[in-house]
């Protein structure tokens, strides 16, 4: 029986749960106002007031215990059922085989509107039916009364679980919305930002590597992708903000090497993006026999990643290093494996990047895959370096 529940739901839940101590506390008033009211008549007195401090002893414990999430399982409902068919099943004993009222009487409304809170509809039937069939075979008679109060509780437990379903499902709703909103709102930050600083950094080294000589035309050229990049990322949160679909207005991708917005059903060849990186100096390139398709969301950023492995090649072990890509169509995944002959990443080297805020490693290649919902195993050594990335097929 037990049920995880979301920040929204176990919100809803404790409230409705604190009203119900309330209730509790009123419906077991009422029970020890009739039974002493009724006491004259009963064959065993003592028997009546035993049940109704026992009804008071567990109202204390039913309280303390709904109050926390983590006590609301299946043993504290359990008990809470049986303490209410246990008072049920006196009442014969208690008062006489000729008994109208029971001892616990509405009292036995707060163990049904627990079970419904808690487990929906489904539980507020089944205390419903099990509570209702209890008191129905206690009865000498069933008056239309009678019939009437187990009616009651076989239809409002449901009822009761059902409201609570909805409100639930209302507060978890509520909850994405606003954190969709803030992400939004920390998107257009971002974008903000990076247009302030970033971009018009980019736009000033293109315009002026060309006066650095030919040496800076690599950079320049390098600078000028980098914000035509940016540029269409910018774009791409502007239209998740404002609520476009996707490729609305050409502002969301993915994106292509020329830049073209790709449609999403459109497969792309992991093997021709791989290939242009052979173009790279030192970088060799092997491919299967023919093409390996996959969806432009994970062909792109599945390069992308092995771009950033290349980058960090380069960066760490030297421009003129040499590295490896293999690229692997396995039916259901796609993998691809960037080896290099460097001297490895020192032990403790990744996290103390991360710690410093330089990402790359952790965002850039790890982030992506794991985006895919795919892997990224390292291998570091004296030998070198061993990138494996493996990605489903179809983004999950």
């Amino acid at each position: 029986m037990a049920v995880s529940r979301a920040a929204g739901s176990l919100a809803v839940e404790g409230r409705l749960l604190r009203a119900l101590a309330g209730l509790r506390l009123v419906v077991l008033l009422n029970a020890w106002g009739v039974g002493l009211w009724t006491l004259d008549g009963a064959e065993r007195p003592a028997g009546v007031i035993a049940c109704l401090v026992l009804m008071t002893a567990w109202t204390g414990v039913a309280t303390w215990g709904y109050a926390s999430p983590a006590r609301r399982g299946p043993v504290l409902l359990g008990v809470d059922l049986a303490v209410a068919l246990g008072v049920l099943l006196a009442g014969p004993w208690a008062k006489g085989p000729d008994f109208v009222a029971t001892v616990p009487g509405f009292w036995i409304m707060a163990v049904l509107f627990a079970w419904a809170i808690h487990l929906r509809t489904a539980g507020g039937l089944v205390a419903g039916v099990v509570l209702a069939g209890v008191d129905l075979a206690l009865r000498p008679d069933v008056t239309l009364t009678v019939y009437g109060n187990a009616f009651l509780l076989v239809v409002g437990g449901p009822v009761v679980g059902y409201l609570t379903g909805s409100l639930q499902q209302m507060a978890d709703e509520r909850d994405r919305a606003e954190r969709s909103a803030a992400t939004a709102a920390e998107r257009a930050r971002l974008a903000r930002a990076v247009h302030d600083g970033t971009l018009q950094v980019l736009a000033l080294v293109q315009r002026r590597a060309g006066e650095l000589g030919p040496h800076a035309a690599d950079l320049g050229r390098l600078a000028g992708e980098q914000e035509r990049g940016l540029r269409r990322l910018i774009r791409a949160q502007d239209a998740v903000a404002a609520g476009a679909p996707p490729g609305a207005d050409g502002a969301q991708g993915p994106y292509g090497p020329d830049g073209a917005v790709l449609a999403p059903g459109e497969p792309v060849d992991v093997a021709a993006l791989l290939a242009s990186l052979g173009a790279r100096p030192g970088v060799e390139v092997v491919l299967p026999g023919g093409s390996v398709p996959a969806p432009p969301v994970t062909a792109h950023e599945l390069v992308a990643a092995v771009v950033a492995c290349l980058d960090n090649v380069a960066r760490h072990v030297g421009d003129d290093a040499r590295a490896w890509v293999l690229l692997e169509d396995l039916g259901a995944e796609v993998a691809v494996s960037v080896r290099d002959e460097g001297p490895g990443i020192p032990e403790g080297r990744l996290d103390d990047a991360a710690a410093q805020g330089r990402l790359g490693v952790r965002e850039s290649v790890c982030g992506r895959v794991a985006d895919l919902g795919g892997t990224a195993t390292l291998d570091t050594g004296r030998h070198g370096t061993t990138w494996r990335l493996a990605v489903p097929r179809e983004h999950p």
